[in-house]
C-alpha cells in the first residue's frame, strides 16, 4: 500500500509537470487577451467617430438661415448646431486613450513611458496633416479669398504652425479659411500637461501601494486645471472693442477668449484621463450591466445636446468652460469605462461604418472647412443661400460637402497621415530613440 501511494504521488507530479507548463500557457493567453481587449478600448471608435460627424453637421448647419425653417424642422438643426459639442468629445478621448499606458506603468510600479516615444507618436499623428491644411487655408486665403499678405496674417499662420496660436485671441484662428483648425494648438498643449501630471503621481506610487489612492492624486490635477482656467478668466479680461462675431472671425476669437483657453480645456482632457484610470481598474468581464451603463452615458449626450439654449452656442458651464462642462465629458467618461466590457453595445456601436470613420476623422475634421467654404466661393448660391428653395438646396449641397470631405479625408489618411505614422513605427525600433523614462530611469 505504501508502495501504491508513492507510485501514485509520482505518477501525479509526472502529470503536473506534463500540464503545468499547458495551464502556464493558457493563462498567459489570456492574460494577452485581456491587455490587447485594454489596448482595443472598445466603443472608442465610436466615440471619435460621432465627435466627427457632430462637428461637420455643426458646420453645415451655419449655412443656413434658421429663422426660415419651419416650427418643427428648426429645433432638429438647433440640436445640429450643437455639434460643435463634438470637441469636448475628442478631448476626453484623446485624455482616456493616451493616459492609459502611463496608468498602467503607475500599477506595475514601473518607469513611466518614455517621452521621446510619447512626443514622436504625437508629432507622427498630428503634425503632417495639421500643416498640409494650415497651409493650404493659409494660400487660399492670400489667393482665392483675396486677403492682403499682412504681417499679423502671417504672424497667424506662423503662430499655428510653432502649435502656439492658442495663448491670444489675434492668433486664435491661425488662418481665415480654416476655422477648425483652432483647437489643434489647444489639444497639443493637453499633450504636454499629461505627462507632467503624472510626475507627482509616480513619486506618489513610490510611497503609496494603493492604486486606488493613485486615481484620487489626479483629482488634485483637474482642481489645478480649473483653478488655472478661473485665474485665467478672471485676471485676464477681453476690451470690448472689436468684440464679437459681427467683426469676423478674429472678432469672434476675441468673443470666445478668455472661457475658451488650453488651461480650460486640459481640464476636459483630464476627466477622459481620469476615466482611463477607473477603467483600467475595473474587473475584466463583460456584462449586460455595462450595456446598460453605456446607454445612460449615450442618453447624457445626447440630453446635454436636446437642452441646450439655442442661442447661447457655447454651452459655458462650470467656471464658463465651453460645451456643458463638466456634464458632457463626464457622460463621455462614463460611455468610456463602460463599452469596453459591454456584452453587445460596444461591439454593435464599433461597426465597420464607424471604424472607418474614426480612421480618418482627423482628415474630415481639418479638411471640412475649406470644402464647405471652397463650394461657397465658388458657387454663390450652395447650401440654398439666397434662394427660394432654401432646404432643398442645403440638403444637396451638404450631400455633396460630405462626399467631398470624406474623399479628401480619405486621401489625406492614405497619402500623407497613414505614411509619416508608419514612418515613425519604424523609427521606434531603434534603441537609440527609446529615450528616458519621465521618471529618470531607462525606459523599457
Amino acid at each position: 500500500m505504501a508502495n501504491s501511494g508513492r507510485l501514485s504521488e509520482h505518477f501525479q507530479e509526472k502529470c503536473e509537470a506534463v500540464f503545468r507548463p499547458e495551464c502556464d500557457k493558457n493563462k498567459e493567453l489570456e492574460h494577452f487577451r485581456v491587455s490587447e481587449k485594454r489596448g482595443n478600448a472598445l466603443g472608442a471608435d465610436f466615440i471619435r467617430a460621432l465627435a466627427c460627424m457632430m462637428v461637420l453637421a455643426h458646420h453645415l448647419v451655419l449655412r443656413i438661415d434658421l429663422d426660415r425653417l419651419s416650427p418643427m424642422l428648426r429645433p432638429v438643426f438647433e440640436t445640429a448646431r450643437f455639434g460643435s459639442y463634438g470637441v469636448s468629445l475628442f478631448f476626453v478621448l484623446s485624455g482616456f486613450l493616451l493616459s492609459r499606458p502611463f496608468w498602467q506603468a503607475l500599477d506595475d510600479n514601473a518607469s513611466l513611458p518614455s517621452l521621446r516615444l510619447y512626443a514622436l507618436r504625437r508629432a507622427a499623428r498630428i503634425l503632417p496633416g495639421f500643416w498640409t491644411a494650415l497651409t493650404v487655408g493659409f494660400v487660399l486665403s492670400v489667393t482665392v479669398y483675396g486677403l492682403p499678405l499682412t504681417g499679423e496674417l502671417v504672424l497667424r499662420y506662423v503662430a499655428g504652425f510653432f502649435l502656439m496660436s492658442q495663448w491670444h485671441w489675434r492668433t486664435f484662428f491661425p488662418v481665415q479659411g480654416d476655422g477648425p483648425l483652432w483647437s489643434i494648438p489647444f489639444e497639443t498643449t493637453c499633450y504636454l500637461l499629461l505627462p507632467l501630471g503624472f510626475v507627482p503621481l509616480r513619486r506618489l506610487r513610490a510611497h503609496v501601494s494603493a492604486r486606488t489612492v493613485i486615481r484620487l492624486g489626479w483629482l488634485g490635477v483637474i482642481a489645478l486645471a480649473l483653478l488655472g482656467h478661473w485665474l485665467i478668466a478672471t485676471f485676464v479680461p477681453m476690451d470690448e472693442a472689436g468684440r464679437g462675431w459681427q467683426f469676423g472671425i478674429q472678432g469672434g476669437a476675441k468673443e470666445w477668449m478668455p472661457r475658451y483657453n488650453p488651461v480650460g480645456f486640459f481640464a476636459v482632457f483630464s476627466l477622459g484621463v481620469l476615466a482611463a484610470g477607473i477603467s483600467t481598474r475595473l474587473p475584466r468581464r463583460t456584462s449586460v450591466a455595462y450595456d446598460l451603463i453605456g446607454l445612460i452615458a449615450l442618453a447624457g449626450i445626447a440630453a446635454a445636446l436636446a437642452t441646450s439654449t439655442p442661442g447661447k452656442w457655447e454651452g459655458y458651464g462650470w467656471l464658463g468652460i465651453p460645451y456643458r462642462f463638466p456634464i458632457l465629458p463626464l457622460a463621455v467618461a462614463l460611455a468610456l469605462c463602460s463599452l469596453p466590457d459591454s456584452k453587445w453595445l460596444g461591439a454593435a456601436l464599433d461597426n465597420r461604418l464607424t471604424r472607418f470613420i474614426a480612421t480618418i476623422s482627423f482628415g474630415i475634421y481639418i479638411w471640412q472647412d475649406i470644402v464647405i467654404s471652397g463650394l461657397v466661393y465658388a458657387f454663390p448660391g450652395a447650401f440654398g443661400i439666397g434662394t427660394e428653395a432654401m432646404l432643398s438646396g442645403w440638403l444637396a449641397w451638404s450631400a455633396i460637402a460630405i462626399a467631398a470631405t470624406f474623399a479628401i479625408g480619405t486621401l489625406s489618411y492614405m497619402l500623407i497621415e497613414r505614411p509619416v505614422m508608419q514612418w515613425a513605427r519604424r523609427l521606434e525600433k531603434r534603441p537609440a530613440l527609446r529615450g528616458q523614462a519621465l521618471d529618470g530611469t531607462r525606459a523599457a
